[in-house]
């Protein structure tokens, strides 16, 4: 019988159980984030913005806001907008640690790009010793087969 060096203790089955788990948290995002929304309001209550996934969801602008100037609304709407999307940021962030965990949350790993690109050259290490592991062996077995 051929060995087929690490690729003959792959346990098939656990390599099946996580892409499902991949997949099926893939879907729970897609499901999830439509229901995520973040919320600003100002101090006195005046403004208030709902931000989610495809953008601004309402601004309300209660009708005493119209005694402020242009400018100090114009503010408030700006400051309360922003409050919204970083809720919103905060919302997706703890969705997706809960979902996948504090270490392999990918919202984390766009947050540190040095981090990222150390995962990524990690993996591409690995696939590299697979990538030589396979080859290696095809050439025993072409050596044993006289090919």
């Amino acid at each position: 019988m051929t060995d087929f060096g690490d690729f003959g203790n792959i346990d098939i089955d656990k390599l099946l159980n996580s892409l499902e788990d991949q997949v099926s948290k893939s879907e729970q995002v897609q499901k999830s984030m439509g229901r995520l929304v973040g919320r600003g309001e100002d101090d006195d209550g005046l403004v208030v913005a709902e931000y989610a996934h495809d953008g601004l969801r309402t601004l309300d602008i209660r009708p005493k806001a119209m005694r402020l100037s242009s400018g100090e609304l114009s503010e408030r709407i700006k400051a309360v907008l922003q409050d919204a999307i970083e809720d919103l940021q905060r919302q997706i962030d703890e969705f997706m640690t809960e979902l996948y965990g504090d270490q392999v949350n990918p919202m984390r790993m766009i947050e540190n790009p040095v981090a990222m690109l150390k995962e990524t050259r990690r993996a591409e290490a690995s696939f590299d010793r697979a990538f030589e592991n396979v080859m290696g062996e095809l050439a025993r077995i072409r050596r044993e087969l006289d090919l």
